[in-house]
């Protein structure tokens, strides 16, 4: 029987554990690890009649996720820990030999920055081991990337530009709460923005960008600029491409209230002495905060989130949009976690799946664009992400 191995149980380890579940011909025996045994334990609970165990783990560790892999037997590790951990997991998997995949590439614990360098460095050590490393398999990045290798497939002989669009038009409630982990989602839109054209980075400040964009069965939406992985690793594999941006919507609300904190210092990575304690303004911020994992029941109206690409086919100008919507009531019905959750966790399993199939193989370390988008299109449509594409 096969043995998965799902280290994280925040609301998209919730995810991928239900749809891990619905696909047990495939992914079998479950294993899930957490630093919290008792947020194991909740999913578990939600799961009565499958074949779930639970493990604590260290996934900071190298070591403990070494032993806990050996222990477990594990075909595949899927990680949807914090993306501080991406290089330890997979220095764990080269140890053992063991198949990865994450969502989101490596974050600096102590800076505010994400790259892909550090992994992509492992590619050779990916090699030696035999096995495939696949980073990315969320939404974006992940379905994005696929959007993109999709339509250079099939639509274009060259893509010149590609503009990906990230749209939640969900109300929590909350006067302000995130909808994953506070601190990255923090640190990500607080960061300035950056846009690639013409062979070179363009960086921007924090929110100076801004478009508005008619979202399909949402409306239109301001947009802001940001820097987001992706990016990265798309303008490598993308034929022609000159310029490549990220949107991601935010409401006003939001917007004030993330002003309010960093004008404050309470976006801080670094440590402060309050009466005698050292704490990290953004850790201590993130413990008043919602937990994100709740939010699915209070959470309603949908997802957007797309790619318009345009370029050539057959030399004449080309323009498509591919985007997927998804209600976050309907993602709570099925696995009891919030629209942006389910976006990140199904494509998490898809990944996973593709790798146990056979569908999607190799040796070394891949980003999403450099697999046959094919597969990965078709299993979103059976796996309650249905995607659909128009010309502009």
């Amino acid at each position: 029987m096969i043995r998965t191995l799902i280290i994280g149980a925040g609301g998209v380890g919730r995810v991928v554990v239900h749809k891990c579940v619905q696909n047990s011909d495939v992914f079998g025996k479950i294993i899930l690890a957490s630093r919290t045994l008792s947020r194991c334990e909740g999913i578990k609970a939600e799961l009565p009649h499958a074949n779930i165990e639970v493990h604590t783990v260290d996934a900071d560790i190298t070591s403990e996720v070494s032993k806990l892999i050996s222990t477990c037997q594990a075909d595949i590790v899927i990680n949807v820990a914090l993306p501080y951990q991406d290089l330890t997991i997979m220095d764990a998997c080269i140890q053992t030999n063991t198949p990865y995949l994450d969502t989101a590439n490596y974050e600096h614990p102590d800076e505010a920055k994400f790259e892909y360098k550090l992994q992509w460095a492992r590619d050779e050590k990916f090699k030696k081991a035999g096995i495939m490393g696949l980073l990315g398999s969320g939404f974006d990045p992940g379905a994005t990337n696929v959007f993109c290798a999709f339509a250079q497939k099939h639509y274009f002989d060259e893509i010149h530009t590609i503009d990906i669009l990230d749209c939640n038009g969900g109300d929590h409630g909350y006067p302000f709460a995130t909808n994953f982990n506070p601190e990255i989602n923090l640190r990500e839109v607080s960061a300035k923005g950056r846009y690639w054209q013409n062979g070179e980075w363009i960086e921007t400040e924090p929110m100076e960008i801004m478009q508005v964009w008619d979202y399909p069965e949402i409306g239109e939406k301001d947009s802001y600029l940001l820097y987001h992985e992706e990016m990265e690793s798309l303008v490598k594999h993308i034929k022609g491409l000159k310029r490549i941006r990220f949107f991601m919507t935010f409401g006003q609300s939001y917007l004030t209230h993330m002003k309010c904190l960093e004008n404050v210092g309470m976006l801080g990575i670094e440590e402060v002495e309050h009466k005698g304690q050292k704490i990290v303004p953004m850790q201590f911020l993130a413990t008043l905060l919602p937990d994100p994992s709740t939010l699915g029941e209070r959470t309603t109206g949908k997802t957007n989130i797309g790619i318009v690409a345009e370029g050539l086919k057959d030399g004449v100008k080309k323009k498509i949009y591919i985007y997927q919507v998804k209600d976050h009531q309907d993602c709570y019905k099925e696995t009891n976690s919030q629209g942006v959750s389910y976006s990140t966790g199904v494509p998490a399993m898809i990944g996973a799946k593709l790798m146990l199939e056979g569908k999607w193989s190799g040796e070394g370390v891949f980003n999403m664009e450099q697999l046959d988008p094919d597969p990965f299109m078709d299993e979103m449509n059976k796996q309650g992400l249905p995607w659909k594409i128009k010309e502009l």
